[in-house]
């Protein structure tokens, strides 16, 4: 979604998979969109540099050297976009970004047609398309898509030297059509091939649902335009139900529109205290600061894990330094710089990073080589089942045999208390009875074999178990540090 003007950004999912994890920024006059809109910030110096004018010769000496003597046709637009293209890649920053006329053309239809895809953000990490976060409830997560997964092929077609804008458009696809894809997960050395039906990506940001004992639970999605004003609904209609805590959370959430964590933030954080700071390349700062004057009359508090990014951390930093109110999960992403874009008049636009953000503290989250972020209060890793790699049975497997859909298999029956007795994908007496008695459960043969049936059900019956918020140990944390605080 891109929004024009004063509000410029791009925010994830919906059509494709793409590239933005970007926070836009609004500022006051003079502030960094305006100096962005006025020019400023491309032109800079440039005027009064001597060495940019032979770099811009030299430029002229390859595009005269290419169009004169180059054995083949060259259209003018091509040379011009891979010369930007080039710029852009050559600095290394995976959220800096260029789309070519086309591409963008293609992009802004997307967004306004058929919100159909996979559901997931990227970036392009030392030449490899990787995860930054599969969208909740999307086909992505469902299939098991996980933040940092890296993406070789699509489709059999592979992913190597294309930028991120080709490399998304092999990802892309018509609502029901698959997209096989090859993995490369950390900590898994084998390569994972994931197949993800392509579906109707929802545009609800915003989930208010009321938990035993009185504990609200906000789910937020992404930031997108009006999350802000659901998140105010949501809040109001559980206050109005006697909410006695609040637990928000922002797990898998990629981010989105600075703008619109900000209104949330004004509805959290308490006495006008600072939410974020903001720091250009010149080291110069500017402070945000929220709107609230007194605290909430109930205790928050905020989970979080790895595909918590940018936004997300925003939200997190602001409740946790500002608010006093504790984190609850794994480590954030760390994504803690800012991106706006500028369209060109042939309709192409350039994505830059313009500055960092930085939490009320000062600190930058970002991870520079290894991994940053914002450590939660109450770490709470994630059980061994919810590493479980999804799975696809070609042939029927059964005693003796030993793989790693077998060991995933053992791993989802044991969480569903079908004790299989062990995890480590060997094909046992026990596992064939465990397995039986799961068949028997779910009205199949009894055959004791796992086949591409009995799969399909170990899978759905782990995706209905995961779903429901008892089986949640993040959330059951939260929930308890609430209920002390409560009393």
């Amino acid at each position: 979604m891109v929004f024009k003007g004063r509000t410029v950004a791009i925010i994830a999912i919906v059509a494709v998979i793409f590239s933005s994890l970007g926070t836009a920024l609004i500022v006051g006059e003079g502030g960094l969109i305006d100096q962005w809109e006025a020019g400023t910030l491309l032109s800079g110096n440039f005027s009064h540099d001597a060495s940019f004018e032979e770099h811009v010769d030299k430029l002229r000496q390859a595009y005269s050297a290419i169009k004169g003597n180059y054995v083949h046709e060259i259209n003018d637009q091509k040379l011009i976009d891979g010369a930007i293209q080039g710029m852009v890649s050559s600095l290394g920053d995976p959220y800096s970004s260029y789309m070519t006329p086309q591409q963008s053309s293609q992009f802004k239809e997307d967004l306004q047609s058929s919100f159909t895809g996979i559901g997931a953000e990227v970036s392009m990490k030392n030449g490899r398309l990787t995860i930054i976060s599969p969208i909740k409830g999307s086909p992505a997560e469902k299939a098991g898509i996980r933040p940092n997964d890296q993406v070789l092929k699509v489709n059999g077609i592979s992913l190597e030297g294309m930028d991120v804008n080709t490399a998304v458009s092999k990802i892309r696809g018509p609502k029901g059509s698959k997209a096989k894809l090859e993995i490369v997960r950390p900590g898994v050395k084998e390569v994972l091939h994931i197949t993800i039906i392509r579906d109707e990506i929802s545009l609800q940001t915003v989930e208010a649902t009321m938990l035993p004992d009185k504990i609200g639970r906000i789910t937020v999605s992404q930031f997108s335009e009006n999350t802000a004003k659901d998140f105010a609904n949501g809040l109001k209609k559980l206050e109005g139900e006697g909410m006695k805590g609040l637990v928000i959370d922002v797990r898998g959430n990629p981010g989105g529109l600075l703008p619109v964590v900000l209104e949330m933030c004004d509805q959290l954080v308490p006495d006008k205290k600072t939410v974020m700071m903001t720091e250009d390349k010149n080291g110069k700062r500017e402070k945000y600061t929220s709107k609230l004057d007194e605290a909430k009359p109930y205790p928050i508090t905020v989970l979080v894990d790895k595909g918590s990014a940018s936004a997300s951390e925003i939200l997190a930093a602001a409740l946790q330094e500002s608010g006093g109110y504790p984190l609850v999960g794994e480590t954030t992403f760390g994504k803690g710089t800012v991106q706006t874009t500028r369209d060109f008049h042939d309709g192409s636009n350039i994505k830059l990073t313009i500055a960092k953000w930085l939490t009320p503290k000062g600190n930058w989250v970002h991870q520079q080589g290894g991994t940053k972020g914002i450590k939660p209060d109450v770490k709470v890793p994630l059980p061994a089942y919810m590493h479980v790699t999804p799975f696809h049975v070609e042939m029927p497997l059964g005693r003796d045999q030993n793989s790693t859909e077998i060991k995933s298999m053992q791993t989802i029956l044991d969480a569903l208390g079908y004790n299989p007795g062990r995890q480590d994908g060997y094909f046992d007496e026990r596992t064939e009875q465990s397995l039986k008695a799961f068949q028997k459960t779910k009205g199949l043969p009894q055959t004791g074999k796992l086949d591409q049936t009995t799969a399909e059900a170990v899978q759905a019956a782990f995706i209905d178990f995961v779903s429901d918020p008892k089986n949640d140990v993040q959330l059951q944390v939260a929930v308890e540090l609430l209920k002390k605080k409560a009393k």
